[in-house]
C-alpha cells in the first residue's frame, strides 16, 4: 500500500458514504475502478478494500477473472454470488430468487437441468433463457442481496480475464449501481482488456467514473520497502538499483525483496550487481528456469494447476500430473517455498503473472495432451460436461464419439444457462472432431441454433449444411427446415423462408408433417410485404383452415391465421372472431420454440381490429408474463411491449400508450437485436404523440432514430411508411405525406390488406390530397368508408365517415358526422370519439345549433382530457370561446375505473342479448341515456357490444347466439351501407 494513499482515500470516502445510509437502506452507490499494468498492485488494493469493507460491517463477496477461465461462461458470477447463495437453506434461496430461480439457477451454478429440461407440459419444448433475461435475473439477485444485507461491496480482481457472460453482465449492471446501498470495485489490465470488458470500460465512462490508474513506485518507496524488510542498514546504492532493475514494478520488487532475504545478500552498494540476475530470475525464463530446478515433480504440479486456472484441488492436479500424493505433497512444498504457489486445501499462484508464465512454457504437445487429461479428470471427478468442455476446446480433433457427446452435452447446459456465445464455441469445436455421419446433421443445427444471436449468416450456412447431409432423420429434418425458415424471416429474408417451408411441405411424407410445413408458409408469407400472389395463398388458406377442427396446435395456428387473414382483407368481424376463439381453444403458447409468438400476437391483435381490445389485453399480458417468466427479455419482450401500447392507444388511453411503447422502445435499444423492434416501437409512440398533439416530440423521435431512412420489408403494425404520411402531415407537409401513405397503401393493396382497421392509409391520403384535388380526396374518403362497412367494425367506420365529413360542406357534411358519431358511440375508441364529437360541435356551431353544439363540445373535452389528448382538449376549448362560453371544470381521468352501478347493469343486459329499448324500459330510463351509459361501457371495458359477454365474464344462456343476429340493431350491420340514413 505503499503510495496508494489517494486511492484509498477515495476507497474510504465511498465506504463512509455507503455505510452513513446504512440504516435507512437507501441509494448512493458508487462505482471505483482501478487499473494498471501487470505487477502494480491491484489485487493488493483490492485485499485492503475487502479488509476496509469488512472492518465496516459490510458485507463483502469477491471474485477473481483467470486467464484459463476466460471461456467458461458465467465463472466470474459464480464465483461472486455462490459464497452468499450457499449460506442459505434451498428454500431461503428460492425465496430470494423468487420467479428468478429457474431463469438464472442454471448461470449460478445452483443446478443443473436435467436432459429432459428442455421438455414442458405435455412433451412440448420448455423455452430457454435470452442473455438478457439472465442478466435481468443477475441484476435482480444482486439487489435483494444488497437490500438484505446493505450495505454491500462487490470486487471483481483481473476483470480483463473475466469470461465474456460476465463481463455483459457487468457492463449492464454498472449503471444501477448508483440507485443501490453497494459499492462495486473492479480492477483489470488497461491493455489487456477483451471486447467484452471494453463494453464495461466504456459503460463506467457513460456513467461518469473515471478509473484510479496506479502508477509504479517511487525510487523512495522502494527504499522504504526493502528498509522495512532488510533493515534500516540498506544503503542507497543498492535501494537505487533494486529500483532501477524491478521498475517500480511493486511485484517484482516484493519478490526481488525475497529473493535477497533468501539469498542472504547484504544490502549494500557492493552486492547491487547481483540484482540483475535476481530480477530475471522472478519473471518470464527466468521464472521458467528456476521453476525447472525445482525438479520434474514440481514441473508437472506447477503445470497442471497452470491448466486448472485458480483454486486447483491438489488431488485432481495430482491426476493431470500423473503424481502420487507423496509426490504431489513434496512438490507442493517445494513450489510454495519458492514462492510460485500458495494454499494448501487449493493450489493457486502467488500472482498471476507466474501462472502465465508457466502455462507459456509447457510444451504444446505436452499441453495439449494435458488438457486432455483434464477433461477426463473432471469428468471422473463428477463435475460435468461444461468443466470438461473448457478443457476439450483445446484438444487436437480425433474422431472420438465421446468427446463429441461431452461437447454437445455442455452446448445443451450453456444454453440452458443463457450462454448461447458458449454453446455456439463448444459445438463448433465438436463439429472439427468430426462427429459421427450419423449425428453430424444434428451438430450442425445444433450449432446454427446457438449462433443466432452470434451470426445469422453463420447460422444459415450451419442449418443448411445440416439439410444437406445424407443421413438426416425425418423429424430433425422438420426441425432444421423449421429453425432455417425462422432465422431468415428475422433477417428479413421472408420469401426465402417462405420458399423453404414451401419445398419442404412439398417433399414431406408425413401428413402432419406437411401441414405444419403449410402453416409455417402461411405464416411466412403472412408477413411478406412483396408476396406475389395473396390473393391465391389467402383461398388456399381458407380452403384447408374450413376443412380442420383445431384438434391440435399445428391446426389453431393455421386457425389463427386464418382469422388474421380474414380480418387483413375485410370480412365481417364475426367471422372474423369466430375463427381467432376457435384458434385459442385450448391456449396458444407465446414462447414455443418450435412455434414461435408471430401467430399467438396476430390473434391477439385481430381482437383489436375487431373492437375487442379488452380480449387483446387480456391475451398480451399473459403473453407478456410468459416472456418474462422464460427470461425472454429481448425482441420479444420489446414487441410485446410496444404493441400493448399500440393497443392502449387504440382504446385512447395515451399516457398508458406512451409508457407503454416507451418501455418497448428501452427494451430494443438495450438489447439491440436489429431494427425491426426499434422501428415498430417508434413508429407506435409516433402516433402516440401525435395524438397527444405533441408534434415536435413526434419529429425529434423520428429524427433521432433515424425513421423512415430503411423501413424493414417484413409486414410492421402499424405500418411505418403510412405512420411517417401521418407525421409529414401533422406537419403540413401534404406532398410527403401523400407519396408516403401512396406507397403505403399500394403495398397493402397489393395484398389485398383493404381493412382500414389494420391503416387508415385512405382516409389519411384523402386529407393530404384535398388542398390540391379535393374532388379526389372525397373519393378517397368515400372508398375507405365503404371498405370500413363492409368489414362491419364501430370503430372504422366512425373514423371514416368523421374523415369524409372533414371534407363535405353544409348538412350532408353534418349528417356524416352524425353517424360518426353513432358509430364511436358504440365502440372502444375513446380518443376516435372525442375527435367526432370536437367536430361535430364545430359543424354544429356553424349551422347555428348552438346549444347543441356546446353540450358536443363539452362532451369532447371531457373525453379528450381522459385520454390524455391535451391539443384535442385546446381545439375544442377554443370552439367554446369562439361562442363566448367557459368550458366546464374537466373531469378527471375516469377511463381505468370500475363499472358504476347503473353501467353495470346496462352492460349485463346488453351482454346477454336486450335490446336498448328493452334496457331503457327496464332501467326506467330514455334511450339515449342508455346509449350513453354504453358508450361510457365499452370504452371503460374495452370492448365493443358483441365482446360484453366474454368481457365480464358472464355465462352464455342457452337460448342466445353469441354472435349478434344480423338483425340486431347493435350488430355489425348496424355499421352497414344503410347505417344511419
Amino acid at each position: 500500500m505503499l503510495e496508494r494513499e489517494s486511492e484509498l482515500h477515495a476507497v474510504s470516502d465511498a465506504l463512509a458514504g455507503l455505510c452513513g445510509q446504512k440504516a435507512a437502506r437507501s441509494k448512493g452507490g458508487r462505482l471505483v475502478v482501478f487499473t494498471g499494468a501487470a505487477g502494480l498492485g491491484k489485487t493488493s488494493m483490492l485485499s485492503e478494500v475487502r479488509r476496509m469493507a469488512l472492518e465496516r460491517g459490510c458485507g463483502a463477496l469477491f471474485a477473481r477473472g483467470g486467464e484459463q477461465e476466460e471461456g467458461l461462461a458465467f465463472h466470474v458470477v459464480r464465483r461472486l454470488l455462490q459464497p452468499a447463495l450457499a449460506a442459505l437453506s434451498e428454500v431461503e434461496r428460492r425465496e430470494l430468487l423468487g420467479a428468478w430461480y429457474e431463469i438464472v439457477g442454471p448461470a449460478l451454478g445452483l443446478f443443473a437441468a436435467p436432459d429432459d429440461a428442455a421438455h414442458g407440459k405435455d412433451g412440448e419444448k420448455a423455452a430457454l433463457p435470452d442473455p438478457q433475461g439472465v442478466r435481468d435475473g443477475l441484476d435482480w439477485v444482486v439487489t435483494r442481496l444488497a437490500m438484505r444485507d446493505a450495505p454491500l461491496v462487490l470486487i471483481v480482481d483481473d476483470a480483463h480475464w473475466a469470461d465474456g457472460e460476465s463481463l455483459a453482465w457487468l457492463a449492464s449492471f454498472v449503471s444501477k449501481v448508483e440507485d443501490l446501498p453497494l459499492l462495486m470495485v473492479l480492477a483489470y489490465r488497461p491493455d489487456q482488456l477483451s471486447e467484452e470488458a471494453e463494453g464495461l470500460r466504456r459503460m463506467a465512462g457513460r456513467n461518469g467514473v473515471r478509473p484510479l490508474g496506479l502508477a509504479a513506485l517511487t525510487q523512495e518507496a522502494v527504499a522504504e520497502l526493502l528498509r522495512r524488510e532488510l533493515g534500516e542498514d540498506a544503503e542507497y546504492g543498492f535501494c537505487r538499483e533494486c529500483w532501477v532493475v524491478t521498475g517500480g514494478n511493486p511485484y517484482e520488487a516484493v519478490e526481488l525483496t525475497a529473493k535477497v532475504l533468501e539469498r542472504g545478500i547484504l544490502p549494500t552498494e557492493e552486492s547491487s550487481p547481483l540484482l540483475h540476475d535476481l530480477a530475471a530470475a522472478v519473471k518470464g525464463s527466468g521464472l521458467v528456469a528456476r521453476l525447472r530446478r525445482m525438479g520434474p515433480t514440481a514441473v508437472r504440479l506447477a503445470w497442471a494447476v497452470a491448466l486448472l486456472g485458480t483454486e486447483a484441488p491438489p488431488q485432481l492436479a495430482a491426476n493431470i500430473a500423473s503424481l502420487g500424493p507423496a509426490e504431489v505433497a513434496d512438490a507442493a512444498d517445494r513450489l510454495r517455498a519458492g514462492r510460485i504457489l500458495t494454499g494448501s486445501d487449493t493450489l493457486e499462484f502467488v500472482h498471476p503473472l507466474i501462472a502465465t508464465a508457466v502455462y507459456r512454457a509447457i510444451p504444446g504437445a505436452v499441453r495439449v495432451a494435458m488438457h486432455g487429461q483434464a477433461a477426463w479428470a473432471l469428468l471422473d471427478a463428477g463435475q460435468g460436461p461444461v468443466a470438461a468442455a473448457r478443457h476439450l476446446l483445446e484438444t487436437q480433433p480425433e474422431r472420438d464419439p465421446a468427446v463429441v457427446k461431452h461437447l454437445r452435452d455442455a452446448a445443451r447446459a450453456y444454453l440452458r444457462a443463457g450462454a448461447p456465445d458458449a454453446a455456439r464455441r463448444c459445438l463448433a469445436r465438436a463439429l472439427q472432431e468430426p462427429p459421427p455421419a450419423d449425428v453430424r446433421a444434428a451438430v450442425l443445427y445444433e450449432l446454427g441454433c446457438s449462433s443466432l444471436l452470434h451470426s445469422p449468416v453463420a447460422t444459415v450456412n450451419h442449418l443448411q449444411s445440416a439439410l444437406e447431409e445424407p443421413q438426416v432423420p425425418p423429424a430433425l429434418r422438420e426441425g432444421i427446415t423449421l429453425r432455417l425458415a425462422q432465422v431468415l424471416a428475422h433477417t428479413d429474408r421472408l420469401a426465402e423462408a417462405a420458399e423453404t417451408v414451401a419445398k419442404e411441405a412439398h417433399e414431406a411424407v408425413d401428413s402432419r408433417a406437411r401441414l405444419r410445413m403449410q402453416a409455417w408458409h402461411f405464416i411466412w408469407s403472412a408477413f411478406r410485404v412483396d408476396e406475389p400472389d395473396s390473393a391465391a395463398r389467402s383461398r388456399r388458406l381458407a380452403r384447408l383452415a374450413d376443412r380442420l377442427t383445431g384438434r391440435d396446435l399445428t391446426e389453431r395456428y393455421i386457425l389463427g391465421l386464418r382469422a388474421w387473414d380474414a380480418m387483413v382483407r375485410g370480412e365481417r368481424a364475426d367471422t372474423v372472431v369466430d375463427y381467432a376463439e376457435r384458434a385459442l381453444r385450448d391456449g396458444m403458447s407465446w414462447t414455443d420454440p418450435d412455434w414461435g409468438f408471430e401467430v399467438p400476437v396476430l390473434v391477439a391483435l385481430t381482437f383489436m381490429y375487431c373492437d375487442r381490445p379488452h380480449r387483446t389485453e387480456e391475451l398480451f399480458a399473459a403473453g407478456i408474463a410468459e416472456f418474462e417468466a422464460a427470461g425472454w427479455r429481448g425482441a420479444h419482450l420489446s414487441y410485446g411491449y410496444a404493441l400493448l401500447g399500440y393497443v392502449r392507444y387504440r382504446r385512447g388511453r395515451l399516457a398508458e400508450a406512451e409508457d407503454f411503447a416507451r418501455k418497448g422502445l428501452h427494451v430494443a435499444e438495450r438489447v439491440g437485436e436489429g431494427v425491426s423492434a426499434r422501428c415498430n416501437a417508434v413508429a407506435i409512440l409516433i402516433e402516440v404523440l401525435l395524438a397527444k398533439g405533441e408534434i415536435g416530440a413526434a419529429q425529434e423521435l423520428a429524427r433521432s432514430h433515424a425513421f423512415g431512412d430503411d423501413f424493414p420489408r417484413a409486414m410492421m403494425l402499424p405500418p411505418p411508411q403510412a405512420v411517417r404520411g401521418e407525421l409529414h402531415l401533422a406537419q403540413g407537409r401534404t406532398r410527403e405525406a401523400a407519396l408516403d401513405l401512396a406507397a403505403a397503401g399500394q403495398r397493402l393493396t397489393a395484398r389485398e390488406m383493404i381493412n382500414p382497421a389494420l391503416s387508415p392509409w385512405l382516409g389519411h391520403l384523402a386529407l393530404a390530397e384535398a388542398e390540391e384535388d379535393l374532388e379526389k380526396a372525397r373519393a378517397l374518403a368515400l372508398q375507405e368508408v365503404d371498405r370500413a362497412e363492409r368489414a362491419g367494425i364501430a370503430s372504422q367506420v366512425g373514423m371514416a365517415l368523421r374523415v369524409a365529413a372533414s371534407l363535405t360542406e353544409g348538412p350532408q357534411g353534418l349528417r356524416l358526422l352524425e353517424r360518426a358519431v353513432s358509430c364511436l358511440e358504440q365502440s372502444p375508441a375513446a380518443y376516435e370519439y372525442a375527435r367526432a364529437l370536437a367536430d361535430q360541435g364545430a359543424a354544429l356551431r356553424h349551422a347555428g345549433r348552438i346549444e347543441e353544439c356546446a353540450e358536443q363540445l363539452h362532451l369532447a373535452m371531457d373525453l379528450a382530457a381522459q385520454c390524455g389528448a391535451e391539443a384535442l382538449v385546446t381545439t375544442a376549448s377554443r370552439e367554446l370561446a369562439g361562442l363566448g362560453l367557459r368550458p366546464r371544470q374537466l373531469r378527471g381521468d375516469t377511463t381505468a375505473e370500475a363499472l358504476n352501478q347503473e353501467e353495470r347493469e346496462a352492460a349485463e343486459r346488453a351482454a346477454l342479448g336486450s335490446s336498448n329499448e328493452l334496457i331503457a324500459e327496464e332501467l326506467r330510463m330514455d334511450d339515449t341515456e342508455v346509449a350513453r351509459l354504453l358508450s361510457s361501457v365499452y370504452r371503460k371495458v374495452g370492448t365493443d357490444r358483441a365482446g360484453l359477454r366474454r368481457a365480464l365474464r358472464l355465462p352464455a344462456p342457452r337460448s342466445l347466439s353469441l354472435v349478434p343476429s344480423r338483425a340486431d340493431p347493435a350488430g355489425p350491420e348496424a355499421f352497414g351501407p344503410g347505417a344511419g340514413k
